[in-house]
């Protein structure tokens, strides 16, 4: 087979070269770039910050990186940890080829959730059910406004906004800035349903549940407008089904197909061997609580607030 040159990325005219060799400045500039002659190379900078990455840093430092335009290695702090940083920094060689940029918030892991991920309230653990603007439904029997949740991961994820239980049994969790809903149902098995909406599904259909406890669960819709006494009290409106559940699986979501229909609420029997759950109609939840819940584009599975900014576009 023979062997094809290999193709370069040209240069863009009046663009800048950092060259370390004068003798280069004229080939530079014959390829239409402007030369500047520097010091250090890439390659040496990238050495340098090779040799920082074994080091412990102090916790005043958020960062480094090789900045090529200022050819030097650049240390981020957080205001106040200048000295701190400097002192970091010491260990590069060249005192010029080190610069301390001030930050003022220390950069953070982002986390993203889907329908029947768990998330935890203290020791207790229940399920996701959808994605909402600005953190997800679940049932209200998890907790009560103000409490706090954890993520799958046990890392902050936000707190209950609104909770109502019994009589209902429905609740909106606010997540904080560190999470992100998915337009998706976790199934368990590797590929999640993309939810493209919600509408509310006949007696006889098919549904299925996703929860933390037992995975990913179908079956059919019995009866609707179903009033069902738990310990606590009565709660209304519940839609009932021959699909299994567990506790653990509380607030997880239903789907039929690639629509939302509600999220666990209680019931009897387990997977095993089998019973009833009842879930509470999602529409019925997102009209008490005025929330809009994130979709995925049937296109491309977008979310629908993508969706739209595009077609504005």
């Amino acid at each position: 087979m023979d062997e094809k040159p290999i193709r370069r990325p040209a240069l863009v005219a009046g663009s800048a070269v950092a060259i370390t060799d004068s003798a280069a400045a004229a080939r530079v500039r014959a390829a239409g770039a402007v030369p500047t002659v520097v010091s250090r190379s890439e390659a040496t900078l990238n050495v340098i910050k090779e040799a920082l990455d074994r080091r412990t840093a102090p916790q005043a430092v958020t960062g480094w990186y090789v900045d090529v335009t200022r050819n030097a290695v650049v240390f981020e702090a957080l205001r106040g940890g200048e000295a701190a940083a400097r002192a970091f920094a010491a260990g590069v060689r060249d005192a010029d080829a080190r610069q301390v940029r001030v930050v003022d918030e220390r950069p953070s892991t982002f986390y993203d959730f889907s329908g029947g991920d768990a998330y935890y309230i203290g020791n207790g653990r229940c399920s996701v059910g959808f994605a909402v603007a600005g953190g997800f439904v679940t049932a209200g029997h998890c907790g009560r406004p103000g409490q706090a949740v954890s993520g799958r991961n046990r890392a902050a994820m936000g707190s209950f906004a609104a909770s109502s239980f019994p009589g209902d049994d429905y609740a909106w969790v606010r997540t904080n800035a560190d999470w992100t809903g998915k337009p998706a149902v976790n199934t368990y098995q590797g590929a999640a349903v993309a939810v493209r909406g919600s509408s509310e599904a006949p007696i006889g259909a098919a549904v299925c549940r996703s929860g933390s406890t037992t995975g990913w669960r179908c079956g059919y819709i019995l009866a609707k407008n179903q009033a069902v006494r738990y310990v606590e009290g009565v709660v209304s409106g519940l839609t009932r089904t021959d699909a299994c559940a567990e506790p653990g699986d509380s607030g997880g979501p239903w789907v039929a197909g690639n629509l939302a229909q509600g999220v666990t609420s209680g019931g009897a029997g387990n997977c095993p061997f089998g019973g009833v759950t009842f879930f509470n109609p999602v529409d019925d939840i997102l009209r008490a609580l005025g929330l809009r819940m994130t979709t995925a584009c049937a296109s491309r599975g977008l979310p629908a607030l993508v969706r739209a900014q595009i077609s504005e576009v």
